[in-house]
């Protein structure tokens, strides 16, 4: 899972192999919401979430405000 954040910062996009989307930034805390509940709601899926959860995480850290 790759995520990149536009030039002017307002979005960001997700992409798996031949899969891709592009979302708000001000959402990034619902989308990774989803993914979290989606892994616990289907845990038959086991760790198919995970690389959107680690993705979505580490872009949240990016994105942060240092302090």
């Amino acid at each position: 899972m790759i995520t990149s954040v536009s030039e002017d910062g307002q979005t960001f996009t997700l992409t798996r192999g031949a899969w891709s989307n592009t979302y708000p930034v001000a959402d990034l805390a619902k989308w990774l919401a989803f993914y979290r509940d989606q892994k616990a709601l289907f845990p038959k899926a086991g760790a198919s979430y995970d690389a959107s959860i680690a993705a979505l995480e580490a872009l949240a850290r990016q994105l942060a405000p240092a302090g």
